[in-house]
């Protein structure tokens, strides 16, 4: 698939112009999502056990209703005129619309964060509000106009004693349009936007977002208690070098804390060992789900897996999962676990299909053509691939 981007944007211009600058308006930027869904695909789903789903109400202009799943269908009786549901990680629903992730290739996938989908009928929303990601809003079906307007920062306030963050100024508008079914709009973090649907509508938000500073400490503090075979912290159990100046016996001197603070994190920048520590940390963050995966109860079979495959069938990264790697060495990391027992040839083909590669079985046998025993080493990769078509790492087409 090839991205999204008008042909005069190549991905160097979209990052250096627009990324976290400026909305961009793509026309029929993705018309391959175009019939995917209709609005009733979407309130059926919302009322599925394991989907999280947000059902908003407005009743006023500062009369908001929030209920979240699940939902039965008597949620969706006696609706007022505006209403709109929200249905999360949309991608483990439909592994179809998850490779439409590839269209948005020029963004590396850590930064992904899921497909949300809102449906709404005509005058339907979610208010005038901000996002701490980055989104592209793909419509899907009919017609939702769009407004942007003002910058936002954590200090924004919002409406007071309503459910969700909504406020009423968006300042000087900056862009105001109607997009129609295979249109494309790139908001950036927080610019303030507002949409209301013009019929029924189907939105999809790719949303893309960084780690913050809790989720990496936290990461960083696990990676310290696992005590990770390749990572030597011996070097941070030297007591730090301090010259105190007088003080209180039962004093300890703020001038002392900030000593400590200034040694503490010269240590950390100077490490070796930390900065592998931080570099898993920052694997483990960025390649952690929001949403829990469903549970499968069906199970690979080999067989069939291997005819497909001789019969030109290819695999690929299901996009419901977030696989990455580092390089130097090699650590491949599939939704916030670090695979450290993969042998060289299948840390090598989940590397391949991290970077989007559809793999097919002469690709395989000639990684395993290398090895002493090339057709036992093929087995025993097919069983592997049997294991992450299980765990819902890939899709065999």
């Amino acid at each position: 698939m090839t991205f999204c981007l008008p042909e005069h944007i190549t991905p160097e211009i979209f990052l250096r112009d627009y990324w976290q600058k400026k909305p961009l308006l793509i026309r029929n930027g993705l018309p391959e999502i175009v019939g995917m869904f209709e609005p009733a695909d979407i309130i059926q789903l919302a009322q599925q056990e394991e989907v999280t789903a947000r059902l908003i109400k407005q009743f006023a202009e500062d009369n908001w209703q929030l209920s979240c799943s699940p939902f039965t269908a008597n949620a969706f009786k006696n609706l007022p005129a505006q209403w709109s549901v929200l249905v999360q990680n949309l991608e483990q629903w439909s592994p179809e619309l998850g490779q439409l992730w590839h269209a948005f290739g020029f963004i590396p996938q850590w930064q992904r964060d899921d497909i949300m989908v809102s449906y709404a009928p005509a005058g339907g929303s979610v208010g005038r509000h901000y996002d701490e990601y980055d989104v592209f809003l793909v419509q899907g079906y009919g017609h939702r106009r769009w407004q942007l307007g003002k910058w936002c920062d954590p200090s924004t306030e919002f409406k007071a004693n309503q459910p969700i963050r909504i406020f009423d100024e968006m300042g000087e508008l900056i862009f105001d349009e109607v997009m129609a079914p295979g249109d494309i709009l790139y908001v950036p973090s927080r610019l303030s936007h507002y949409g209301v649907a013009q019929d029924d509508c189907l939105t999809f938000s790719f949303g893309l977002r960084y780690p913050n500073v809790a989720d990496l400490f936290d990461n960083v503090n696990k990676g310290i208690c696992q005590a990770l075979p390749d990572i030597d912290l011996t070097e941070f159990n030297i007591p730090l070098r301090l010259s105190p100046s007088p003080q209180a016996t039962g004093q300890l001197d703020l001038a002392m804390v900030e000593n400590m603070k200034q040694q503490f994190l010269t240590k950390l920048a100077q490490s070796a060992q930390f900065d592998r520590l931080f570099q898993h940390a920052v694997a483990t963050t960025v390649s952690t789900r929001r949403y829990d995966l469903l549970d499968t109860e069906a199970y690979c079979d080999l067989d069939e897996v291997r005819s497909i495959l001789e019969k030109n069938g290819v695999i690929m990264q299901d996009n419901n999962c977030k696989l990455l790697y580092l390089e130097h060495p090699l650590r491949i990391y599939a939704n916030g676990e670090w695979l450290d027992e993969l042998n060289t040839i299948e840390a090598q083909v989940l590397k391949a299909l991290a970077d989007g590669e559809q793999l097919d079985l002469a690709y395989l046998s000639n990684l395993c053509r290398k090895e002493q025993d090339p057709d036992t080493a093929l087995d025993l990769l097919l069983d592997s691939l049997c294991n992450w078509l299980d765990d819902g790492w890939v899709l065999v087409e």
